[in-house]
């Protein structure tokens, strides 16, 4: 979950240019929670008139000394989206508890596209909450997240038994090649993570050079 915040900061990155909204219009922006104060800070500025709140949560597996259990926490820990009046309304989103501040650098507060929350709010349905499977199976397409081979397209052929590494085929340099990797290097096309991984890749500089050179 570490990359989010990156992926945050890139698409801010894409929408410099983007000028704040006109008095009385409202927008969608990236708030920063208090730690671990996202659903305190949802729950507050939904009380707010003319404030809406989008707090996309993803639950899956987590290894602890008593094995494995089930956790829910933010897709983007520490942070959130709210829409509103940003002319109108800043001060008080601020000063809502849970709430740390407005994502903004220096005099210049990006505004989030309303296509960007639409897709995340596709996803991720009414309750705002995407499972996470942590079995990966023979067949399964997945990307490699990271290492020189990251970005590329692989499909599992087999689960090692400790399922802690996979073994993938992948179309490199124009033929298929077998590699293991460790499980938690690819990601499961058609899950969240996998959108976020995108979007990080597309917003990213040497991913654009690669793709050129190729």
């Amino acid at each position: 979950m570490k990359n989010s915040d990156q992926w945050r900061v890139s698409r801010d990155e894409t929408n410099h240019n983007a000028a704040l909204p006109a008095p009385h219009a409202c927008a969608w922006f990236c708030l920063r929670s208090q730690p671990k104060h996202e659903h305190i800070a949802a729950a507050h500025l939904k009380k707010i008139a003319g404030v809406d709140v989008f707090l996309p949560r993803v639950r899956f597996q987590r290894s602890t000394h008593q094995g494995l259990v089930w956790v829910t926490e933010a897709l983007f820990p520490n942070y959130l989206f709210a829409r509103f009046d940003w002319h109108n309304a800043l001060r008080q989103v601020q000063a809502a508890r849970g709430v740390s501040r407005v994502v903004h650098f220096g005099d210049r507060w990006p505004v989030i596209e309303t296509a960007i929350i639409a897709e995340l709010q596709s996803a991720f349905g009414a309750d705002e909450l995407h499972t996470i499977s942590s079995e990966l199976l023979p067949g399964d397409v997945v990307q490699i997240a990271e290492g020189s081979l990251r970005g590329l397209h692989a499909v599992i052929s087999r689960v090692m038994p400790s399922r802690e590494r996979v073994a993938v085929l992948m179309d490199f340099l124009g033929r298929q090649t077998t590699i293991e990797v460790s499980a938690k290097a690819v990601i499961k096309e058609g899950s969240a993570r996998a959108m976020v991984f995108q979007a990080q890749l597309k917003s990213s500089p040497a991913t654009a050079t690669t793709k050129r050179s190729n």
